[in-house]
């Protein structure tokens, strides 16, 4: 593989590949303490994964995002304006981290969970539009209809832990986006 090939790849196929040659070759080594923290991370499926381009707009799952921290990771990561969901449910939650990134790139959020009056109160005067939304498809046919003039892209970055798995999540972003 080229070092062109490679960097077609983008930053954080880059970064999760190469951090997957060191996974590989730890879990390999003698010391079993080291090697089973190794053999208990999670699948990077749902991690900035490309899910469709539906009328010319790409969906980004990220559905493994799960805390403040993953989603600034997204947020930065990203280029470009996009639309981001978040399934806010943590009412503690610091959501003020992500004002700089969002400030930056989003152009709507669109809000799934009980913090929603939490993350409005967060990026009032900092995303133009905020909607609540109640449900993941909800979301997904406000991110449908949204009108733009830039490019944009939609991406599911949770931000916090809501009692689903990151596969169940995963699996109903990919469903509802396959339905627009």
């Amino acid at each position: 593989m080229t070092i062109d090939t490679l960097a077609v790849q983008g930053f954080n196929k880059v970064s999760t590949g190469l951090a997957g040659l060191d996974v590989q070759r730890l879990k390999t080594m003698r010391n079993a303490g080291l090697r089973s923290c190794f053999n208990h991370l999670e699948d990077t499926r749902y991690r900035l994964e490309f899910v469709a381009r539906v009328r010319g707009r790409e969906y980004i799952n990220d559905a493994a995002a799960r805390t403040i921290n993953a989603t600034w990771y997204t947020l930065e990561s990203l280029q470009g304006g996009l639309v981001w969901i978040a399934d806010a449910n943590d009412q503690t939650a610091d959501y003020s981290r992500l004002v700089p990134p969002a400030l930056r790139k989003v152009r709507m959020l669109l809000v799934v969970g009980n913090a929603e009056d939490r993350m409005h109160h967060t990026f009032k005067g900092i995303i133009p539009t905020i909607v609540r939304c109640g449900t993941l498809a909800g979301a997904l046919q406000h991110a449908y209809h949204y009108q733009s003039d830039d490019e944009v892209r939609v991406v599911f970055s949770p931000a916090c832990y809501n009692g689903f798995s990151t596969k169940q999540l995963g699996e109903a972003f990919r469903r509802e986006v396959n339905e627009l």
